[in-house]
């Protein structure tokens, strides 16, 4: 039988807690995705190449109450995705859409002091979910920056990443706080 050390056991709760999420995770019952995609060029094509119709951006819209996504970020880039985190907290206060100021209110980002494998750990925690909005980061830049000026952020999120993100739709199931 497994035995916490004692110093340990009153962390219990805790560290039942995280064995759960790591446990998530590693079971496959997140959708990992890829880094994310840069922005698309500022320029059109030459007028030589065929026309390639460019791809619709992708919407991360979350179909739960709430949402989790785990970040593993280079520890050599966590500056430049902070930086990235403050422009995406600017663009959606400044924003003339009232759901992205809400996506502000329930959107919360943490940073575990623990590496996970050699890297660092972002956690968003998303509660509530605001029902059909965009928490795209990419979009959310695009929509809020210039086109070099966006590039330029999207440029450093993308490269802050050492590996892609999971992503968790929640559900709630037990409010203790009704």
């Amino acid at each position: 039988m497994f035995r916490l050390p004692a110093m340990l056991a009153p962390c219990r709760p805790g560290l039942i807690a995280l064995g759960l999420v790591i446990g998530a995770v590693s079971t496959g019952t997140v959708q990992a995705q890829a880094a994310p995609a840069q922005a698309p060029p500022a320029q059109a094509p030459p007028a030589a190449a065929p026309a390639a119709q460019a791809p619709a951006p992708t919407k991360r819209v979350f179909t739960g109450d709430g949402a989790m996504i785990l970040n593993f970020i280079k520890p050599d880039k966590t500056a430049d995705f902070e930086m990235v985190l403050g422009k995406v907290k600017e663009a959606l206060q400044k924003s003339d859409k009232p759901e992205h100021k809400q996506q502000a209110t329930g959107w919360k980002v943490f940073k575990s002091p623990d590496a996970a494998n050699g890297n660092v750990l972002y956690v968003f925690f998303i509660d509530p979910a605001v029902k059909e909005a965009d928490y795209q980061i990419s979009n959310i830049i695009i929509e809020a920056f210039s086109g070099a000026e966006a590039n330029e952020i999207l440029k450093k999120y993308a490269d802050a990443y050492a590996q892609g993100m999971n992503i968790v739709n929640l559900n709630v199931a037990v409010d203790l706080a009704k």
